[in-house]
């Protein structure tokens, strides 16, 4: 196991929530399903350790007041439009889409599904290019690859959308 793994308290459908990701994200399985001991004949689940494109995670079953919240979420790097696209669409179902990338999948984890190339388009000292870049991002809810990249050259206006 790595020595920082996020861990996922999931209001008693993990089995469920696991199968989601996994469907989804290539390189994914399941590595080990560990059983509640009071419940081993009923096979409740405790906790479902997995990986999403090689990343581990743990997923914990159990009745919880606690919420996920956008003070933490799932970064994915995409490199295409077709990468965002799909991860979006995906994620996205039967939850909310929120803004600059940022969504709640139905089981209410936020994620950022975020071009790769935007981290190398806001590298700039020039601090109209990055204001550009920025007010390109917030007129968006899902991510637009080609509109950033106008916004970068300076082809495109706050209006223009």
């Amino acid at each position: 196991m790595r020595a920082i793994t996020p861990f996922l308290w999931l209001d008693g459908c993990a089995a469920e929530a696991v199968d989601f990701y996994c469907s989804i994200f290539p390189d994914s399985e399941i590595t080990r399903i560990i059983h509640k001991p009071d419940e081993p004949a009923a096979g409740s689940v405790l906790t479902i350790k997995f990986k999403l494109k090689g990343e581990e995670f743990i997923a914990f079953n159990a009745s919880s007041p606690f919420r996920f919240s956008e003070a933490l979420s799932m970064m994915i790097l995409c490199d295409t439009q077709e990468e965002i696209d799909y991860y979006w669409e995906k994620l996205a179902e039967g939850g909310t889409p929120l803004a600059a990338g940022w969504l709640k999948d139905r089981y209410g984890l936020s994620w950022q599904v975020t071009p790769a190339e935007f981290f190398h388009l806001m590298d700039s000292e020039d601090v109209e290019h990055n204001a550009r870049l920025m007010a390109a991002m917030n007129t968006m809810v899902k991510f637009d690859l080609e509109t950033l990249r106008a916004a970068s050259r300076g082809e495109w206006q706050p209006d223009a959308n």
